[in-house]
């Protein structure tokens, strides 16, 4: 049965919907109706973002380009973040993403620029909010995602979330439910997976072009970040403006540092899944996409030295998917931390595999070659390329990633990174974490999710919950 706020949130837009419609006999102000520069508040997409940090102002300024989007509430549990040292080159925090706008509404010759409710706490937004917002974008570190999403889902938003969509597996499967549930819109930040480039490469698979695939290759370049094996001593004061313990979330306790935010979460098992989590969603995603993988039957993982605390400095992991349908067993593999894999058969001498990172899908009669976003396939060897004549489009091609979670979240047909999809993805990448943890060979029961010889994985699978924020 839907939730009294889902109720609510559809009997919202139905209104909207319905006043649209009406024209005759009723005089408004052109700003309201809409016009040249104008979209009616009937068409506007009301979107609150959890996480304004370094890929949440980067979500910001892209939903800003959508005329019918206007940001009713920004999220962040600090103030401001220094990004300027990291790739992103910009600041975070509710400070810069309230300025990000304002200049926004400032070039747009905005008059008045629409209030933006701020908050520390997204459980605050929710409650004091909700009723403002029709969608909510997730930005904020892993172990975040899934207590904020499964909220905002309860609420009958729906929900863009970052990748990998959840910390544990228990938290994937659980998103996923609550997403069938409820039947809100919802979308995963793998970007690449509304390009056209993937699924060119879907449809070359299924069309043969390649063979049965029986192994695929996936990896990372360049040397993972140096991270300490074990948490620091000293403790450095909160910096100002910053709610450390909102931050900690479900997560255990433990002092601040600036090893931890706004960026190295990526590397303490706490927060989040090293080099496989960061990237999986994005380099496995054509893999999983054209081969209809599901669950693995075994997961294996080695690694340079492994600390407790941290994920190492580079790893190698074999997964086995068992046959599907008409489709034979597969063979994949990850590497990262400057780890590849061997240069496949039919790669001309004057060509290599692509640095910063990429997939193989190696079929019994040639392979395709994709980069870290699925970008760029090409068949090889190049003249199997150069004789190949394509299949024609069989896919819905994607008007952008966030564009087709806008259009799913007013209506329109579901994005191809919907929650069922991205929870499978993101099964499978931190599959590969529990292997390595464990330093055991992983024989996993999918359906019932637990390792069938190692009842000691059920702690990593299910992960860890501080009380008040279990899910």
């Amino acid at each position: 049965m839907p939730s009294n706020a889902s109720i609510r949130a559809f009997n919202r837009r139905r209104f909207l919907g319905l006043a649209s419609t009406v024209t005759a006999a009723t005089v408004v102000p052109r700003r309201v109706l809409g016009g040249a520069g104008n979209v009616p508040p009937s068409d506007r997409l009301n979107v609150a973002i959890i996480g304004a940090g370094g890929q949440g102002i980067t979500n910001l300024k892209e939903l800003l380009r959508h005329p019918d989007v206007q940001i009713a509430a920004l999220c962040d549990v600090a103030e401001f973040w220094d990004n300027s040292h990291l790739y992103y080159r910009h600041h975070g925090g509710r400070g810069p993403a309230k300025r990000a706008l304002e200049e926004h509404h400032r070039d747009a010759g905005t008059a008045r620029p629409p209030a933006v409710g701020m908050h520390v706490d997204y459980r605050r937004m929710l409650e004091r909010s909700g009723r403002d917002i029709d969608a909510v974008l997730i930005a904020a570190p892993n172990h975040i995602h899934a207590v904020a999403a499964r909220a905002a889902m309860q609420a009958g938003k729906g929900v863009y979330c970052e990748k990998p969509l959840t910390h544990s597996i228990y938290e994937a499967r659980r998103l996923a439910q609550v997403a069938r549930e409820t039947g809100v819109a919802t979308q995963m930040g793998n970007q690449g997976h509304s390009t056209d480039d993937i699924r060119r490469a879907v449809e070359w698979v299924r069309a043969g072009a390649i063979g049965p695939v029986r192994e695929v290759h996936a990896w990372r370049g360049g040397p993972n970040r140096a991270v300490p094996k074990e948490r620091p001593t000293d403790t450095p004061p909160v910096p100002e403006g910053l709610n450390w313990d909102l931050w900690l979330g479900p997560a255990p306790e433990r002092p601040f540092h600036p090893v931890y935010a706004p960026l190295m979460f990526h590397y303490w098992w706490d927060f989040g899944t090293g080099t496989l989590g960061n990237f999986g969603c994005h380099t496995l995603d054509t893999a999983v996409w054209a081969l209809d993988l599901g669950h693995p039957s075994m997961v294996e993982a080695s690694s340079s030295p492994l600390s407790s605390e941290t994920t190492p400095e580079a790893a190698m992991y074999h997964y086995v998917f068992p046959p599907r349908g008409t489709q034979p067993a597969v063979d994949l593999f990850w590497y990262d931390g400057g780890l590849r894999p061997p240069r496949p058969v039919g790669l001309e001498p004057d060509r290599d595999l692509p640095h910063e990172g990429g997939s193989l899908l190696v079929g019994d009669e040639g392979a395709i070659l994709s980069g870290v976003w699925s970008a760029s396939p090409r068949i090889i060897p190049e003249a199997k390329m150069r004789a190949f004549t394509p299949p024609p489009p069989s896919l819905p091609r994607s008007g952008g990633h966030h564009r087709d979670w806008i259009e799913a979240c007013k209506g329109g047909p579901e994005a191809s990174g919907h929650f069922a999809y991205a929870a499978r993805l993101t099964e499978i990448v931190l599959l590969g974490a529990v292997a390595l943890r464990t330093g055991e060979t992983v024989h996993w029961d999918g359906p019932a999710m637990r390792a069938v010889n190692l009842p000691e994985a059920e702690a990593l699978v299910h992960g860890h919950f501080r009380k008040g924020w279990e899910i």
